[in-house]
């Protein structure tokens, strides 16, 4: 049904065919918050409720024009503001690509020259970053620079720690993201540490396993380069839990988001802040899903005293559909996540009626 939907998806798209009113019911209600903001928060109710934040994420992509960039980059700081005083919303987060052409950052990320046109291009996607993280800084809530592709990740890498240089000299306002289910992350994290000490800020990060395997692994083989992805999931695992041990080794210099669906994960987190004296309310530690996704997850660790929060994609349905694509595969690639979850639904319907 994915394959089949994506495909029928695409020709809808091409051909400027409505598309909305088949979505907007099924997989956009059960992934996204809504269309708008003010949706948004009619949709997060019940995770205010149970103490679950909300990461307000335009999952806006695709664009290319200037006109759509700087509409974006103002949209994100609109989360910022709307998150200004509000405990409900902890975080909010933003894609580089949603603000920047991608064709520029890989030409910037080779270290490719840039014209006199593009070297301008450059500057204001630089501007608009700043814009983001300057307003972060004034309101006081954290915001997450999303990690990408491979080929453009140094890029986007580079750009996060300037921000962080700048902004986190006191506390961990603006949050890297590293994915895990790279085999060069887990070095890469540590010497984000040590440029941090050595430049005298805090160090916030994401962590994540990785969301664009099939992707990057294609196009190492294709173009004939080292593929960058772990060579297994069990090491993609075992990297994860290595940079939750390293960061709770140095919580007074890195603050966290562990943003994972992985249920052992999870638990060993839970257990390195036992075993270390981590209060689990601490400030420098949060817990983060998808919409939609491993609610068994965020419902318990809230319930049980731990910062936890949700990532709250939104905006128009046609402009969302390829988020929309992807949390679908995904929930039908990793080991059967739709499965496991409805078995735990299903389970709990039982012991209630008993």
């Amino acid at each position: 049904m994915v394959n089949v939907g994506k495909f029928m998806t695409d020709i809808a798209l091409a051909l400027h065919i409505p598309i909305g009113w088949a979505i907007k019911n099924n997989v956009f209600k059960q992934f996204c918050g809504g269309e708008t903001i003010a949706e948004c928060a009619q949709a997060t109710k019940v995770l205010d409720s149970f103490k679950i934040g909300t990461i307000l994420d335009l999952s806006v992509e695709g664009k290319e024009s200037e006109s759509e960039f700087d509409k974006a980059a103002i949209e994100i700081q609109e989360t910022l503001h709307t998150a200004n005083g509000n405990t409900n919303i902890p975080f909010s987060v933003f894609k580089v690509t949603g603000i920047a052409r991608f064709g520029l950052l890989e030409k910037v990320n080779a270290k490719e020259s840039l014209s006199t046109e593009e070297n301008a291009e450059w500057q204001r996607v630089k501007n608009r970053v700043n814009n983001i993280c300057n307003l972060s800084f004034e309101t006081g809530t954290p915001v997450f620079i999303d990690a990408e592709d491979s080929w453009i990740q140094d890029a986007i890498d580079n750009l996060a720690d300037a921000m962080m240089a700048t902004y986190n000299k006191e506390k961990a306002l603006i949050y890297n993201t590293i994915q895990l289910y790279r085999h060069d992350r887990l070095s890469f994290l540590k010497s984000s540490h040590a440029k941090a000490k050595a430049e005298n800020y805090k160090l916030g990060l994401k962590l994540v396993r990785g969301a664009y395997m099939e992707k990057e692994r294609q196009r190492a083989s294709s173009m004939g380069y080292h593929d960058p992805i772990q060579p297994t999931k069990e090491a993609t695992d075992r990297d994860f839990n290595l940079a939750l041990e390293y960061c709770t080794d140095h919580i007074a210099d890195i603050s966290i988001c562990a943003g994972t669906h992985n249920e052992e994960s999870s638990l060993y987190l839970v257990e390195l802040m036992s075993k270390k004296g981590i209060d689990p309310n601490d400030k420098h530690i949060y817990f983060a899903q998808l919409m939609g996704m491993s609610d068994h997850i965020s419902f318990n660790l809230s319930n049980a005293g731990y910062k936890v929060a949700k990532y709250v994609p939104y905006g128009p349905i046609r402009e969302v559909i390829p988020y929309l694509i992807r949390r679908a595969r995904e929930n039908t690639s990793v080991k059967g996540q739709t499965g496991r979850e409805l078995g735990l639904i299903e389970r709990e319907m039982k012991r209630r009626k008993m």
